[in-house]
């Protein structure tokens, strides 16, 4: 088995590229790509940029839009137990290119969980992108062994990233047009996702959506981390994540390479004091208290957006990120609780509104005939718990005080009266 880059097992991830050399060589060869991605990015961002405000909100499917990462691999037995505690309905699995001996595995956990949406996620190595008769057979094999089963194959991740393997764009492009091939001859009926670029670098992502490449992406993928900035309301460049999603989804309504659809299908924090099973430094980590509020915050901020049509937090079972700690057994943190709670409310909502007043937050849903309030405030504050409501924290539990304690961790009011009365930010006790 040829596996030119090295996977670090602890992170999940390919390990960082230590060959300069290397990199540099593969840089200068793709120079002529990477002009064209910066070329583009001129015209288009731009462009972009001003159609933001002509967008309309869509309606999201809330089923499907709570999506998680799971390892097929990892705690076997206990991962079915826990995607059925959870309740989730559409989950995301990742198989290597360069393990395609694990097909059969593979096929197997999917087969068990046949109900729910599925995305494969299909990760590449350096061969497989050199080697295109190589990429043809083994696509035309997951293909051929699942797509009864796969809603979504998202064809290659992280393409921004020399250490998973591209060195440009264009690169890219003739690796989704071999999957692309394959769809239009002999699997017409499945769905591709494209694009896989990470973070808020949006250069690569015009020169994904526009190009003269012979192909078309079924929904846009995105890898939409802002773990670096901290909070998910915090800006990068002037943006929040919401003006993050507004101008990717801008992009996409305006690419004639895809269609209107977006999936953020990789985000999460690391957490701290699990090196080296976090996947960055120790300085990007966060309390798991954090982890917890950031999650859902971007859970709810992406969903307020009517934008995004699914986010898959990444993962269930993995030390340095995921909703579970495995180390020595498994360990539920309170993110799995908390990540359990927001599907039993959410699940089937339909989104009303979302109201922001001197950084408190109020996300207003109509579930199972009844009005829901998620309130959060990046300054803590409080609000008296009146009687027309019942109060839960994070987990569930309900909460009985009478004054509420309203800061990062969102509080999920239920509005009890025939007729809601609204709850405005002015309410507060300052």
């Amino acid at each position: 088995m040829k596996t030119p880059f090295k996977w670090d097992n602890h992170s999940d991830q390919p390990a960082l590229l230590k060959d300069k050399a290397y990199k540099k060589q593969m840089r200068k060869k793709e120079l002529g790509s990477l002009f064209k991605t910066a070329g583009m990015a001129l015209l288009t961002l731009p462009l972009s940029l001003m159609m933001m405000p002509f967008i309309k909100r869509r309606t999201i499917d809330s089923e499907t839009f709570f999506s998680l990462g799971v390892d097929f691999e990892r705690n076997t037995q206990e991962t079915h137990q826990l995607i059925e505690e959870l309740g989730v309905k559409h989950i995301l699995l990742r198989v290597k290119l360069w393990e395609m001996e694990k097909l059969p595995e593979l096929e197997a956990f999917i087969k068990q969980h046949a109900t729910k949406t599925i995305t494969l996620k299909i990760l590449q190595d350096r061969e497989h992108i050199e080697d295109k008769e190589l990429l043809e057979k083994d696509l035309h094999n997951i293909f051929e062994a699942l797509h009864s089963y796969v809603d979504y194959f998202e064809i290659g991740s992280t393409i921004n990233r020399a250490k998973w393997g591209f060195f440009s764009v264009r690169e890219y492009l003739e690796f989704f047009q071999v999957a692309y091939k394959l769809k239009k001859e002999h699997y017409p009926n499945i769905k591709l996702l494209g694009g896989g670029v990470i973070d808020f670098e949006f250069h690569y992502t015009a020169h994904t959506l526009f190009n003269l490449c012979k192909c078309h992406y079924d929904a846009t993928a995105a890898l939409l981390y802002v773990d670096r900035r901290g909070a998910p309301e915090n800006t990068q460049l002037g943006f929040t994540l919401t003006d993050k999603i507004a101008f990717l989804s801008t992009m996409v309504w305006l690419s004639p390479k895809t269609n209107h659809a977006l999936h953020i299908t990789e985000v999460n924090w690391p957490i701290s004091n699990t090196a080296p099973y976090a996947p960055t430094s120790e300085h990007e980590c966060v309390s798991e208290q954090h982890y917890r509020d950031y999650m859902l915050r971007y859970y709810f901020l992406a969903f307020a957006s009517q934008q995004v049509d699914a986010v898959s937090w990444h993962q269930l079972i993995a030390p340095g990120y995921g909703l579970i700690d495995n180390r020595e057994s498994i360990i539920k943190r309170e993110a799995f609780y908390a990540y359990k709670y927001m599907l039993r409310v959410l699940q089937k909502a339909q989104f009303l509104r979302l109201d922001i007043k001197r950084n408190y937050y109020i996300l207003q849903v109509w579930v199972d005939e009844q009005l829901v309030q998620i309130h959060w405030s990046l300054k803590p504050t409080t609000l008296k718990n009146e009687d027309y409501f019942d109060a839960y924290n994070t987990l569930g539990e309900k909460i009985t005080t009478d004054i509420l304690k309203i800061a990062s961790a969102p509080v999920y009011l239920f509005i009890t009266k025939e007729v809601g009365k609204e709850v405005n930010a002015s309410e507060r006790i300052e």
